[in-house]
């Protein structure tokens, strides 16, 4: 088991960066190797991938409308998870949260997938 936290959120102008952080604390005797995702969700709308990586680092995923721009990493010595947002738009703006699940990959997409969460930051840009 796991408790995430999200933090970093904040407003920027379009075309500026961000870089999100997801603090992964155990709450058991140990840590299952689990996959770490982004999601976010903006007003009226539902929650949507943004990012994933697995437990070495070596697979990650994207949504189509971030890469290029996205990077998701993860210091498994730390239980960080860390999303860096560059040239961001403002349908960027959204709560994004931190998700974790240990028996899914990268490509596990849908909000139901996972089963740890955070409680989300806000990010908001502006022109």
């Amino acid at each position: 088991q796991v408790k995430l936290v999200e933090s970093g959120g904040g407003s920027v102008q379009a075309g500026g960066s961000l870089r999100l952080s997801c603090a992964c604390t155990p709450t058991g005797r140990t840590l299952s190797p689990y996959t770490a995702g982004w999601f976010r969700q903006a007003p009226g709308k539902e929650r949507e991938p943004v990012a994933a990586i697995d437990w070495t680092g070596a697979n990650t995923f994207y949504a189509f409308s971030v890469n290029g721009r996205f990077t998701i990493s993860r210091d498994n010595d730390k239980n960080m998870v860390y999303l860096q947002m560059s040239s961001l738009k403002i349908e960027d703006t959204a709560v994004y949260y931190c998700a974790a699940d240990a028996d899914v990959g990268v490509f596990a997409t849908l909000p139901n997938d996972y089963e740890y969460w955070g409680q989300g930051t806000q990010v908001t840009v502006s022109s």
